[in-house]
């Protein structure tokens, strides 16, 4: 008799089926537009490029795995790496709907709570992108007003405002645990500016785990 998976299991089981026909997909495309033209690349070029790629992104992927699947859970890492745009919309609409749930990150409500609003936040994603690409298909004039250059300088605030919103409620809410995080990633940015946001995302977990461990067992907190 076949045991059934339970919710967990399933997640995995359908999850690397996604990922993996994603993936294909990817590939698919460029394969299909080399066979339709017969134009294929050099193989020392694209290994070339390749490597130059690879070095810099794949240990950011590796480490974005690790620190996301902990505040994401299992579905919602699958739906994010699927459906892309983690750090500025898919983290931030998971953390806002377990915090207003009232439930934790790594409990079996939470991993729900994530899944359905990353779910959410990707269909009226897809849904707005539709929209405005009629929008602005249709409409030239509206085109010319978005990429004005009075509101072109909000548009590179998107990203601050959301996650200034979202950081500002955990601050209050533990600002003594919330002192040593910022200043030492507030350091490291300052000589380091350059670094992948996916590393400092880890850099800044492992830093916030360390100080609130030290605080506690100080009985600072």
């Amino acid at each position: 008799m076949t045991k059934k998976r339970n919710y967990i299991d399933s997640v995995h089981f359908y999850g690397r089926i996604w990922c993996i026909a994603a993936l294909f997909v990817m590939l698919l495309v460029p394969t299909l537009m080399c066979l339709h033209l017969n134009v294929w690349p050099e193989g020392s070029v694209v290994g070339k490029a390749f490597f130059a790629i690879a070095i810099l992104y794949y240990p950011t992927a590796v480490v974005e795995v690790i620190a996301y699947a902990p505040l994401l859970g299992s579905g919602g890492t699958y739906l994010s790496f699927l459906t892309g745009n983690i750090v500025n919309l898919k983290l931030p609409c998971a953390l806002n709907a377990m915090e207003n749930a009232k439930v934790k990150a790594n409990s079996e409500e939470g991993e729900v709570i994530s899944t359905i609003s990353i779910a959410s936040s990707a269909i009226v994603t897809t849904i707005v992108i539709a929209v405005f690409v009629l929008v602005f298909a249709f409409n030239p004039r509206f085109t010319a007003v978005m990429q004005s250059e009075t509101l072109a300088p909000a548009f590179k605030q998107v990203t601050y405002s959301i996650f200034g919103a979202i950081a500002a409620t955990y601050f209050i809410k533990h600002w003594k645990i919330s002192i040593f995080p910022i200043v030492a990633i507030s350091l490291l940015l300052l000589f380091f500016g350059s670094i992948q946001i996916g590393i400092l995302i880890f850099i800044g977990v492992v830093l916030s785990l360390l100080g609130a461990h030290v605080m506690y067992k100080l009985k600072w907190v």
